[in-house]
């Protein structure tokens, strides 16, 4: 028997404890994770309205439903949790898949100003993410600034320019659909200091924004026309020439008679956010232009832009996990094929998979190949390994350490509740928002006739 911890039940570690179960019939796979919900981002950063991308929950479940796996959610590692170390000693493998947790600061005056905020934290708000503030948000807001050109600044932009009628069928915490119903948000831009060449948003995002009711598209075609790249876009990849052309068609067609607009602008750096009675009242940008090496350089041009909103959306970064090794210039733990190396030797047992291995990169089919590479190394270790005897049933031993562990069953009981809600609410599912809720439906018995 081989048995292995998986720290996080997002993309990268049910699809580590897939190719274990599957590649090695001796494996048994606990999956830990810090929420008592499994799916990581795909239940907690996809959009609400994004449902074909958020269905492959389905794919995850039949992963966590294997015979030779068990979900084990609200269990901590590290800090106040189960030590590194002690999870060694329980099992013969740990694979840590814990993600990029935090955000990226811009680093300006005025970016914690009230008002101000990542897209991490709003996102998290609308997705009913448990360590979510208890924040409005869109309250006071006539208008938002978006600090960033990726899918997440998409996402984020799209959703304050969405009515209630397309969020009331997702399943979006109500708190957060009465907020976005009753905003005041007309004008929202989307800015990035670099050129519409260089912008990380894939076409299929950026389009969905100009197919959303009500709401008009505007960009700047002297904005557009300072990428070197814009004007001859031959040479760029197929993905960066598609958002050329969809960009072009915007600066070509104005829109008219929107309740809503949209301003995709360019080459603006922020500098700066701005009071207003003591909260955001608007973001100082700084004009920029192509240095000719792929970067930018500042003009000392300025541009003051209202918003009452801000949402920075900049990029994710890796936390430190208490006891293991870590690489704060990149936010990852060291490694060598997803063996963790401390000192620069490898420490057999300890293993990294996704955004904790290789960074904040790619999309959510990234993970696969990344969790193969390292659970081919550490079937390679296995026989040694395996070697190791255990004291005891793991799951024994982590409620003896004071875990309370959400299993499965637990899991099923939150499904149950949020179903219920919808109902009560006259919508489908609705996320249950916070701990207490949550874990008052964990423990809630099945009733006649349920699993």
């Amino acid at each position: 028997m081989l048995r292995v911890a998986v720290v996080g039940s997002g993309p990268s570690g049910c699809y580590t404890a897939q190719n274990l179960v599957e590649l090695d019939p001796r494996a048994y796979v606990d999956v830990l994770d810090r929420l008592p919900c499994p799916y990581g981002l795909v239940r907690y950063g996809v959009a609400p309205d994004h449902e074909k991308i958020k269905s492959l929950q389905k794919n995850l479940r039949t992963v966590l439903e294997h015979d030779r796996v068990r979900f084990l959610g609200g269990v901590r590692v590290g800090a106040d949790g189960i030590p590194a170390a002690r999870l060694r000693e329980l099992y013969h493998a740990v694979v840590y898949c814990v993600g990029a947790a935090t955000d990226r600061h811009l680093g300006i005056p005025g970016e914690d100003l009230p008002g101000s905020w990542s897209a991490t934290e709003f996102v998290s708000w609308y997705s009913a993410h448990p360590d979510a503030a208890d924040d409005p948000y869109v309250a006071g807001a006539r208008s938002a600034v978006v600090i960033g050109m990726g899918n997440v600044a998409v996402d984020v932009a799209r959703m304050l320019a969405r009515g209630p009628a397309e969020l009331s069928p997702t399943d979006m915490p109500q708190a957060a659909l009465t907020a976005l119903a009753a905003s005041r948000v007309r004008d929202i831009r989307m800015v990035g200091r670099r050129g519409p060449s260089q912008a990380r948003f894939t076409t299929k995002e950026l389009r969905e924004l100009g197919s959303l009711p009500d709401t008009g598209v505007t960009v700047d075609p002297a904005e557009l026309a300072v990428d070197p790249a814009y004007g001859d876009p031959g040479g760029l990849p197929a993905a960066q020439r598609r958002n050329i052309e969809v960009l072009r068609d915007w600066a070509a067609r104005p829109p008219t008679g929107s309740a809503r607009r949209i301003g995709l602008r360019f080459f603006l750096r922020p500098v700066e956010v701005l009071a207003d009675n003591g909260r955001v009242g608007a973001v100082r940008f700084e004009r920029t232009e192509p240095d000719g090496h792929g970067g930018v350089r500042g003009t000392g041009r300025y541009e003051d832009i209202e918003a009452q909103l801000v949402l920075r959306s900049v990029g994710y970064r890796g936390l430190p996990l208490e006891g293991l090794p870590f690489d704060a210039d990149h936010g990852t733990v060291p490694h060598l094929a997803g063996r963790v190396l401390r000192a620069g030797a490898v420490v057999p047992g300890e293993y990294v998979a996704g955004w904790i291995k290789r960074g904040p990169t790619g999309v959510i089919g990234t993970n696969r190949p990344c969790a193969k590479e390292t659970v081919a190394s550490l079937l390679a270790d296995a026989p040694a390994l395996s070697a190791r005897e255990l004291p005891e049933d793991p799951l024994t031993a982590l409620r003896a350490e004071g875990a309370e562990p959400v299993t499965w069953a637990g899991w099923l009981a939150i499904e149950r509740a949020e179903a219920e809600l919808g109902a009560s609410l006259g919508r489908g599912v609705v996320k249950l928002p916070d701990w207490e809720s949550l874990l008052a439906a964990a423990r809630t018995p099945a009733g006649p006739g349920r699993p």
